[in-house]
């Protein structure tokens, strides 16, 4: 992969672990997430953060607070730039605090989850508050858009 077509860089595993503040779900795991995430009491879901889009569902807080659902995987901010979320399990072969400029500076947001598999870079500066009107909204956007397909 190579960031604006200047510096190549790839993915590789984690050497050390970082503590997950974030659970990311794609595709089919994403509607999972979405319906345990249904099912939590509203004191749990007001303590967590969310954003979706199409076909990914992110959901921080704090670790403890994160919920489990199979084929969900887990995200952190990076160490040496807090705006760009990494996944828990790999991280860029080059400096976080590069990427996170150039990415910031590529897509003008507060803050990017990159990830590796789908590749994508998914904005979180516009997440909400988890409610159940907030889930009922993501529930509704994800129907009418697998409507059009």
């Amino acid at each position: 992969m190579s960031l604006a077509g200047k510096t190549p860089w790839r993915w590789q595993r984690r050497t050390v672990p970082v503590v997950p503040r974030a659970v990311v779900a794609w595709g089919d795991n994403a509607v999972r997430l979405h319906a345990r995430l249904r099912l939590m009491p509203t004191e749990h879901l007001t303590r967590l953060l969310g954003t979706a889009s199409r076909d990914v569902l992110v959901v921080s807080g704090q670790t403890g607070d994160l919920p489990w659902v199979e084929g969900a995987a887990y995200a952190a901010p990076c160490m040496e730039a807090p705006a760009l979320w990494l996944p828990t399990l790999y991280e860029p072969n080059m400096p976080g605090d590069l990427l996170c400029q150039a990415l910031l500076r590529r897509h003008a947001r507060g803050s990017l989850l990159l990830w590796p598999t789908p590749g994508a870079i998914v904005p979180l500066d516009r997440q909400l508050p988890l409610s159940e009107e907030h889930l009922l909204r993501i529930g509704q956007h994800w129907g009418e858009q697998r409507g059009r397909s």
